[in-house]
This record gives structure tokens, C-alpha cells and sequence, in this order.
């Protein structure tokens, strides 16, 4: 299949160099020039593990190519996947589906003969009658198959996740795109991967659905975790009590400091107004979405009580400041908003992080950068854990306390167990478990 996606961004880059691993021709368009030659160079522009190697590999064989020419890549395509971004909107918190728009209207300008154009992006229910309404009124001799096909990828197993999918979901109205996407998708079904059609707006609405679910989900543990704190219970062992419920399951049931990301908050919000806007309103998803949004500054607020409950002046070492490991995506992060809380108590705050450093300086000001989690904790008054990166799993502890000035370790991720630190002379405070008991082992 010749296949072209419009958007070189994670979602664009990732699923085009996996479709160009399974054999597939594939053109990854970008209107940004800088970032189609870096492509070109082979350098990512995102950070993700595995990516690198499968470009170098597929370039090399002539199946994956970059270009910033949308005219011709469409011109030559069976099929044109639409994989722009769709933030939120400013005011309203809807979806800007401005970018899917402006790419219906260029591709149908070069589509020729029969192609199916195929939205990629996560957008909301109706978004594929639109990008169909724009096409045909822009080019109403344009042959085209208007197709839902949302992605599931975590950042940091992407490439893993496209290639071993829980479910391929196709949502289309017109069945000659059927047959397309079954041969878009033929290397997975072969392999038991379970192709999911429904209809489009079906298909748009799945994709919200399943990360709003997590998120919740997400909000709920957190939530029981503050519960466990005053009555003395352990979340973690109620995680795995609930977990070991086959209804229920173990994913996404680690409390922590709330989600963050490029999907969950974009795509609660969305999903929010979207059902505002059809008088069906989703009381339980803006629960989740004010819950999070509170829950990442009483973190902040969390670290400052671990430390005596004034930290004006103090300094204090962040680890971690993606919003979760093996990405350098800063987007919504929960150590935004913890730093902020603690800048704002007066706090001098140093922050280290394995691959998002470069990022967090365009989002958090006035803090110190350093080049280590052991220089980020010297002299520091409390060391705080905000990203599980495996780095911080098997720290010295030895080594920090003759470099901290105050022994105090806060683990937002609960990645030690109390117990472990304690023995080294550190105070600790985790997530979902009785302060006054972990912190002075009484």
C-alpha cells in the first residue's frame, strides 16, 4: 500500500514508521521544514524508545521518506491518514480542530482517483462528517473514503503498542474502505489482533471513551489513596486487592500525583463539553477532570508539610519531570504544578530529569537544572520523586544523606518501600500511606 500521513508529530511519526516496518511505502508529510530535514538526517524530534533505529532501518530500505510537499504525496497515495494535533481549544476547552480541517481541505485539493482519507488524530464524535463535508465541497469530483481509525499508544511503549495492539478500531461509513484498511492492517490481523469496524462516529467516540475511563480510573485510586492515609491502610495492597478482580484489573491503579500527558487532560476536556453540547453531561468525567487539576498542587502542598510545613528559602530536588518515564513530553505534567507550589511557599527548587530537561525550560521558570539526581539532591532540604524514571529506582541513599542537608525523601510514585529508606535514616513520605507511621516509623 502507498500510504501518506499528514503530521510528522508523535502519533504521524510513530504510526508511519510502523507501517513502513510492515512492509508498506510511506511518506511522512510535515509543513515544518526544519523537522522534515532533521527526519531526513536522522534525527527524532521526540523522544521514544526504539524510534531511531526504525527510522534509520526503513529509510535505508526506501519504504519511509519525509517531504513537505502535501500535493504530491497525496497524488501518489492509496491511502492519507490525517495526524495532526488537536489541543484544546482556548476559552472553551473544546477540541481546535482547525489543523484536521486545513488538511481535508489541502488533501482533497491533490486526492486523484479512489483513496481513503483516514483520521488518525483524536477528534470528537462528528469530526469525520465534517472533514467529509469539507472535502467534497473544496473537490466535488474527489473519490474519497472518509475513515476512523483512532490511535491507542502510550508514550514510551509506543512502537510496542502499534505492533501488538489490544484491538485495531476502523470506523467507516462507506464499505469500499473496508477491504482497504483490512490490507492497511493485514500484518496484525494476521496475527490475531482483533479489527474492530464500527461506524465513524462509533470509532471517534471508543477513543474517548477508553482514556477518559483511565483517567478516572486514575482519579479513583488517587482518591483512595488520601482515604487510606487517615485510616491508616496501605493503597497499594488495596490496588492489588481490587486488581486481582478480573472486572477490574491492575492497569492504571498506582497512586500518584495525577495524570498528565498529551491525551488524558486534552481529552477528558473534550470529551466533557462535547457531551455538554449534546445535553448528555458527564458528571463523573468533570469530577475527574477538577479532581486532577486540584490534586497536583496538594502534592506540592504534601511536600511541603513533609518538610515542617515552611520551605521559604529551602531548596528542594525534584526528580523526574515528564509526566511519566521513557518520554521527553512535558505536557501537563504533574511537576508543573509542584514546582509552582512550591516556588510560590518561597522554595528554591532543582529539578533533574533523564530526557526532558531540554523541554521543562520552555514551561518552568526560575529553577536550577542539574546534571544528576546525586547533584540534584546536594544540599537540598528534601528530595522529591515525581516521575518514576528506573534511574531513581536504586538510589544510594548512603551517598544522599551525606550530600542532603535534611534527610527527607517524598515519593509521589512509591517506588521504595518505607521501611528500606527509614533504615538509612531518612524520613519518608509516600502516597496512600499513614504519614505520621512511615515518617517516624512509630
Amino acid at each position: 500500500m502507498r500510504i501518506t500521513m499528514i503530521g510528522s508529530g508523535y502519533v504521524g511519526l510513530v504510526s508511519g514508521v510502523c507501517f513502513a516496518d510492515f512492509g508498506h511505502d510511506v511518506i511522512c508529510v510535515d509543513k515544518d521544514l526544519s523537522k522534515i530535514e532533521a527526519l531526513r538526517e536522522g534525527r527524532i524530534p521526540i523522544y521514544e524508545p526504539g524510534l531511531e533505529q526504525l527510522v534509520a532501518e526503513n529509510t535505508s530500505t526506501g519504504r519511509l521518506s519525509f517531504s513537505t510537499d502535501v500535493g504530491e504525496s497525496v497524488r501518489s497515495a492509496d491511502v492519507v491518514f490525517i495526524a495532526v494535533g488537536t489541543p484544546s481549544r482556548r476559552g472553551d476547552g473544546h477540541a481546535d480542530l482547525s489543523y484536521v480541517y486545513a488538511a481535508a481541505r489541502e488533501i482533497a485539493t491533490y486526492v486523484e482517483g479512489f483513496t481513503v482519507i483516514v483520521t488518525k488524530s483524536t477528534v470528537p464524535v462528528g469530526t469525520g462528517d465534517e472533514v467529509e463535508r469539507i472535502m467534497r465541497e473544496t473537490n466535488p469530483a474527489a473519490d474519497v473514503a472518509v475513515v476512523s481509525n483512532p490511535e491507542f499508544l502510550r508514550e514510551g511503549a509506543a512502537i510496542e503498542d502499534f505492533k501488538r495492539p489490544d484491538r485495531i478500531v476502523v470506523g467507516l461509513n462507506d464499505d469500499r474502505a473496508r477491504e482497504t484498511m483490512t490490507e492497511v492492517y493485514r500484518p496484525l490481523y494476521l496475527n490475531q489482533a482483533p479489527l474492530v469496524f464500527t461506524t465513524r462516529r462509533t470509532s471517534e467516540l471508543i477513543k474517548y471513551a477508553a482514556n477518559a475511563f483511565l483517567a478516572m480510573k486514575i482519579t479513583f485510586i488517587n482518591e483512595i489513596a488520601d482515604l487510606c492515609e487517615r485510616v491508616d491502610a496501605n493503597v497499594q495492597d488495596v490496588s492489588r486487592g481490587i486488581g486481582l478482580d478480573g472486572r477490574i484489573g491492575s492497569k492504571f491503579l498506582h497512586a500518584g500525583p495525577g495524570y498528565g500527558g498529551s491525551c488524558f487532560p486534552k481529552d477528558t476536556l473534550a470529551l466533557a463539553k462535547t457531551a455538554q453540547d449534546y445535553d448528555a453531561p458527564m458528571r463523573l468525567i468533570e469530577t475527574t477532570i477538577s479532581i486532577n487539576d486540584n490534586r497536583k498542587r496538594a502534592m506540592g502542598r504534601k511536600v511541603i508539610s513533609a518538610v515542617g510545613g515552611d520551605i521559604r528559602g529551602k531548596k528542594i530536588a525534584i526528580l523526574g519531570l515528564t509526566f511519566k518515564p521513557n518520554t521527553d513530553d512535558m505536557r501537563d505534567s504533574p511537576a508543573i504544578a509542584v514546582i509552582q507550589t512550591l516556588q510560590d511557599n518561597g522554595a528554591q527548587v532543582v529539578g533533574y530529569d533523564p530526557e526532558g530537561m531540554e523541554n521543562a525550560r520552555k514551561v518552568i521558570e526560575n529553577i536550577e537544572y542539574a546534571s544528576g539526581p546525586y547533584e540534584a539532591a546536594a544540599g537540598a532540604d528534601a528530595l522529591v520523586i515525581v516521575t518514576e524514571w528506573n534511574q531513581f529506582r536504586a538510589l544510594d541513599f548512603n551517598r544522599l544523606k551525606q550530600s542532603m542537608r535534611a534527610p527527607i525523601l517524598v515519593d509521589l510514585r512509591n517506588i521504595y518501600r518505607s521501611d528500606e529508606v527509614r533504615k538509612h535514616g531518612f524520613t519518608y513520605t509516600g502516597i496512600g500511606t499513614n504519614f505520621y507511621q512511615e515518617a517516624t516509623g512509630a
